[in-house]
């Protein structure tokens, strides 16, 4: 694990590189729904993109607590636009680097962290939600080749994507054991055989949203993740780190918010007085500065447990709901303080706002991070 001062200096690095691409630039990028595709190779030139992936494979090597820092600094910036735009060269290959065979990391990995291959991560379903055992995405055995018929719903990147983590169904579901018989693949995106629709949202604008839906499309042995029917329990290798990256980024954009509400509350002058000397508008401010800090050490302690190799579920979880939670707040708050003009997009708080609620929903509802923290820790009767 890297050392505090070397940790402080990937934070710096990174803190440089990112804070090169504005406000402005990324407002402009929500507003055109543009790909923000500079700011993606600024960090390949960097060697960033390859952050978590081995040495061997042309990575940097380095841990989720390192890519954790760099993301922070990311939703500092510039929001989740840029840190979405990166967070898929960190947590989807996740259960390549640790399953996938030596010629797919050979073959992949490298283009990966080069910045050559986008990828997208193929999980949700219309009809399944967060109950991932009950994804209906069949791939059927036919000769030599897997046959996958099914749909998928918000697939980022697929836009763009040349390969998908794409899980399926290769048994019927027992629910004996509801995670098992599940297969991932990393496959191409066919577009002859996967239609790819882009679904218009709320935010995060610049960064694509898709609904697939796959035709029959025939995947060879060579693209099977580890062994079949194990598929889920490998995908685990990307599902913890997400919630980690997520909760850092969130709490970046967060802390971006209340620098933003701070310097407003300091410079605006109301009644002959800065409104910053209202406890009313002081308090909450500073109340979301403590979530922020707390939110952050329990984050880190699962980055940490994570690079381990030790379980990082309880911790994962809480820093996802944490982050979420305070990451928000700021926003609403700076939102709040900022009065009529946190309306205008020249201020860029109600971007960071309309980015923020999305963390309270996905990639995990903070609903089913209280059911997993009341069923799994505290072993209480599981509600559904």
């Amino acid at each position: 694990m890297t050392d505090a001062a070397d940790l402080e200096l990937i934070r710096k690095a990174t803190r440089d590189l990112a804070r090169k691409f504005d406000l402005d630039y990324w407002r402009e990028k929500d507003s055109k729904h543009e790909y923000p595709w500079e700011f993606v190779k600024a960090f390949a030139k960097g060697g960033w993109l390859g952050a978590m992936i081995p040495e061997e494979y042309g990575g940097l090597g380095l841990g989720l607590t390192e890519s954790a820092v760099m993301l922070h600094e990311i939703g500092y910036a510039g929001g989740t636009g840029g840190a979405s735009a990166i967070h898929f060269y960190i947590f989807p290959p996740g259960p390549v680097i640790r399953h996938g065979s030596e010629e797919m990391k050979k073959e992949y990995l490298p283009k990966i962290a080069a910045g050559e291959l986008l990828m997208a991560f193929g999980v949700t379903e219309p009809d399944a939600g967060v109950d991932t055992s009950r994804i209906t995405t069949k791939a059927e055995r036919k000769g030599d080749k897997w046959v996958v018929n099914g749909t998928k719903v918000w697939i980022t990147n697929a836009q763009n994507a040349q390969r998908i983590l794409l899980l399926t169904r290769t048994s019927p579901r027992d629910p004996e054991k509801p995670f098992a018989g599940m297969t991932l693949f990393f496959t191409d995106l066919d577009r002859d055989r996967i239609t790819v629709r882009e679904i218009e949202k709320l935010g995060r604008s610049c960064i694509d949203s898709n609904e697939l839906f796959i035709d029959n499309l025939e995947i060879g042995d060579e693209d099977v993740v580890g062994e079949v029917g194990k598929g889920f329990y490998y995908l685990l290798d990307g599902l913890n780190p997400e919630r980690i990256c997520v909760a850092m980024e969130q709490i970046g954009l967060g802390r971006k918010a209340l620098d933003i509400a701070v310097q407003y509350a300091k410079d605006r002058v109301i009644f002959d007085r800065p409104i910053g000397k209202n406890q009313a508008v002081a308090h909450p401010l500073a109340d979301s500065w403590i979530r922020l800090q707390a939110a952050e050490q329990i984050a880190m302690k699962a980055a940490e447990l994570f690079d381990n190799h030790e379980q990082c579920g309880p911790e994962a979880n809480s820093a996802k709901f944490l982050g979420a939670e305070a990451g928000f707040e700021a926003c609403d708050r700076a939102m709040q303080t900022l009065g009529g003009y946190s309306y205008a997009k020249e201020y860029h708080v109600e971007r960071l706002w309309r980015e923020s609620r999305l963390l309270k929903i996905a990639p995990i509802s903070q609903a089913m991070v209280l059911n997993y923290v009341s069923d799994k820790i505290l072993g209480l009767p599981k509600s559904y």
